[in-house]
């Protein structure tokens, strides 16, 4: 293997890098995917996959936004399908966007407490 110099790290180029907007144990998460393959989400990874959706989009990680967007979808429920739609809005994803409309429109009976969120036929 070649080395540079311009890659080799002394102990004074050491930085920090603060993620501020996740918890411990989401930046663990975060950290365990970055060190993966890829190509799938561990249980604790999915555990976080809300936090990890944010921050994959924040990042640029489009494989981890994929993949915590299909675990999010599939856990979908009365509990969490709004919160989810309002997540899909920030940036706009229309798969997310679309499975949580969906399942609110299919499961609108589930919500009669939200008045605000009645769905306008």
């Amino acid at each position: 293997m070649l080395e540079s110099d311009e890659f080799k790290t002394s102990a004074k180029q050491v930085g920090t890098i603060t993620l501020l907007e996740m918890k411990q144990e989401e930046l663990e998460a975060f950290v365990e995917f970055l060190y993966s393959d890829g190509s799938m989400l561990s249980s604790k990874v999915k555990q976080h996959a809300r936090a990890l959706y944010r921050a994959a989009d924040k990042y640029e990680i489009l494989q981890l936004r994929e993949l915590c967007r299909s675990e999010l979808i599939s856990s979908l429920n009365s509990k969490n399908s709004l919160n989810l739609l309002e997540l899909a809005q920030i940036p706009f994803d229309k798969v997310l966007n679309d499975a949580a409309f969906s399942y609110i429109k299919t499961n609108e009976l589930m919500f009669p407490s939200f008045d605000e969120f009645k769905v306008v036929h």
